[in-house]
């Protein structure tokens, strides 16, 4: 699969987070038109400050978990690149709640938001948590063990949803396993 990523119109939740602020300069750099939907509870502003005067991008602060919030930011977007979540394994221990309303309930909306747009593809962040106590190595994707923490948990339902939303309504779904994600 050779996806083109220029000239598009690509919506970032999660955009002022560490790693959607980088994919946002990336794809700016690029010639695409970018939006940005993040409530600010993890992300920064600091890390889209740079970004704000460019023509092409376009800050909403907004909250995935709010069903109008995901409508209004997929209007005539092409493809969705899915960051934002509540991504601590102690904060999903601690507050369960909170971490099943935004990463399953927000990942929801956002499925929806994008199905009803017409959307061309959904890349979503999906983790190497969903592995779980599976102690097999290399790493196989259908190898999924049980799940060690509630946020865990958000993240295989969030891989179930977008399995069931592509057989479904043909919503194109691509989900990321990430390890350990560092950088600037």
């Amino acid at each position: 699969m050779n996806i083109q990523l220029t000239n598009k119109r690509i919506l970032i939740t999660g955009g002022a987070g560490f790693i959607g602020s980088n994919l946002s300069e990336v794809l700016l750099e690029k010639g695409n038109t970018v939006i940005c939907l993040d409530n600010l509870a993890t992300g920064r502003k600091e890390n889209i400050a740079h970004l704000l005067p460019n023509p092409n991008y376009t800050f909403i602060e907004g909250d995935i978990r709010n069903l109008t919030d995901c409508h209004q930011s997929v209007k005539n977007v092409d493809y969705v690149l899915h960051q934002a979540a509540l991504g601590s394994v102690p904060r999903s221990i601690k507050d369960p709640i909170t971490s099943n309303d935004v990463n399953v309930s927000g990942f929801l909306n956002m499925l929806v938001a994008s199905r009803d747009a017409g959307v061309k593809r959904f890349i979503y962040a999906a983790s190497s948590s969903t592995y779980g106590d599976s102690e097999s190595l290399p790493k196989l994707e259908e190898t999924i063990g049980r799940p060690l923490s509630p946020y865990a948990i958000t993240k295989y339902v969030n891989e179930l949803y977008a399995d069931v939303f592509s057989k479904t309504y043909g919503l194109e779904t691509i989900g990321l396993r990430y390890f350990n994600v560092f950088g600037r």
